[in-house]
């Protein structure tokens, strides 16, 4: 019993981690299945936070675009703020992280409700959103390659 009591504990516990966990994000990340001008840029941790900014490209137009913060919450946990194409921002809270992956999850969202980003090779990343959409479960990937910040012009 007491250690079913320690399980339940540990799993309504958000992770802990440090910023600096997530240095491995930070660069100039090229969508692999896009035109030139897609991908997103994460600068490195500073400050307590990390910015990003990403963009769809389909010529001859931007099609979506996002800005990004990751920050300590008053929890002293990380969370993960979206702010797609002008959106208010919508925080996801820190599920779990590792040297190669990050998870965020916030199930009150509409979609998506999980955020992923996971290392899948020296310079390859797969950024994943999940959840249930229009009552089923989606998932999307957007694999990306590490690349020079020139891409972004």
């Amino acid at each position: 019993m007491r250690c079913l009591v320690l399980l339940s504990v540990l799993l309504a516990t958000p992770a802990l981690a440090a910023i600096e966990d997530l240095q491995w994000l930070s660069g100039c990340w090229r969508y692999d299945n896009e035109a030139n001008g897609s991908g997103e840029y994460w600068m490195p941790p500073a400050g307590g936070m990390m910015l990003a900014v990403s963009r769809t490209v389909r010529a001859p137009r931007a099609t979506t675009f996002e800005f990004m913060r990751i920050a300590e919450t008053s929890s002293k946990s990380l969370a993960l703020f979206a702010s797609p194409s002008g959106k208010p921002a919508t925080q996801f809270d820190l599920k779990r992280v590792s040297a190669r992956e990050v998870v965020f999850e916030n199930f009150a969202h509409d979609f998506p409700q999980r955020v992923i980003y996971r290392l899948t090779g020296e310079n390859a990343l797969l950024g994943r959103i999940e959840g249930i959409n229009n009552g089923k479960t989606v998932g999307v990937d957007f694999p990306m390659h590490k690349t020079q910040c020139e891409f972004l012009r």
